[in-house]
């Protein structure tokens, strides 16, 4: 198990004190570098929007455009040869979508429900976190709805958008959370919230195929990893739920470094360039000081000196 901040004061450090920008999310997620335009994309799942904020203005206040959904939208990625001005694809309560960005309409690519035997929609599930990885595919996690007693239903499933295909690889996940690879392509990770564990497996980069899962990292703070985001030299960059960190574990699974921030919730870093850009979820009064609870939900930046690997896009047919 890995040395926790407190026990290590070897660690690389940074602090945050001021947020980037608050929208007070309800639940922000998935924050995605939209290269092409210079815009930072990020969801909040509990108000079921996307906001894309554009990165070359000085105001970010000024600076955001918000689409409004009827239905939890909790990542977003971009399509291999369309304009992400235009679309994007999204995971939405029932699979992975393609948004429409001018009329704010979706259409499903792919169902949860097609990878079962009934082939129905399953109303107690929504999507959560998930990526593409280097063939083109979409991982995405489900797990119990908001509002609902949460279970262990969930799933990881991988999604082929040009067959349209549905695997589960693996169920049952109560949270389901960042999938990441390494820089050669030939590590998979996967954070299980609730086991406070980063899994690895290795992926063939020629196939796509995984096997041989192992534990990589298990955190023994209070809190559960969440979201997380892999540099260039191979570190992972992993948000913790509850503890108001971000942590740096070293490709050997080591803690390296921590970032601190004014609020307990951190769901999800991002790069851009050699920033992290990092979202939270709230807080309500009475559950942390008036600091915390104000700046829950906003969105935080800060330099780390080191660049992220870029996104893979989503093969469509």
């Amino acid at each position: 198990m890995s040395s926790t901040a407190e026990t290590n004061p070897s660690l690389q450090r940074w602090r945050v004190t001021e947020p980037y920008l608050n929208l007070h999310c309800g639940l922000g997620e998935g924050p995605y570098y939209e290269s092409a335009t210079h815009h930072l994309r990020f969801v909040d799942i509990k108000k079921k929007r996307v906001h894309i904020v554009d990165l070359s203005k000085p105001n970010p206040e000024s600076a955001v455009e918000t689409i409004q959904l009827d239905t939890p939208v909790t990542v977003t990625a971009d399509i291999d040869g369309t304009d992400p001005r235009e679309r994007i694809a999204i995971g939405a309560k029932y699979g992975v979508a393609v948004l429409d960005r001018r009329s704010g309409k979706y259409e499903y690519v792919s169902r949860f429900g097609s990878a079962s035997d009934g082939g129905s929609d399953d109303e107690r599930i929504r999507s959560n976190d998930g990526a593409i990885d280097p063939h083109g595919r979409f991982w995405l996690g489900t797990m119990t709805d908001i509002g609902l007693d949460l279970r262990p239903e969930g799933s990881l499933f991988l999604i082929n958008g040009t067959t349209r295909a549905v695997q589960s690889i693996r169920h049952p996940v109560t949270i389901p959370n960042s999938i990441g690879w390494s820089p050669d392509q030939q590590t998979l990770y996967f954070t299980d919230s609730v086991a406070r564990t980063i899994f690895a497996r290795t992926y063939d980069a020629r196939t796509g195929d995984v096997s041989a899962e192992r534990v990589f990292y298990v955190h023994s703070g209070p809190g559960e990893p969440d979201g997380h985001r892999v540099d260039v030299e191979g570190n992972l960059w992993q948000a913790v739920y509850g503890e108001g960190r971000v942590l740096k574990i070293s490709p050997e699974g080591k803690l390296v470094g921590e970032i601190t921030l004014p609020t307990r919730n951190i769901t999800c870093p991002q790069f851009v360039g050699t920033e992290l850009f990092i979202t939270t979820a709230g807080m309500e009064e009475g559950e942390g000081t008036p600091e915390e609870v104000e700046l829950s939900g906003a969105v935080f930046r800060v330099d780390v000196g080191v660049k992220g690997l870029e996104p893979y896009l989503f093969k469509l047919s």
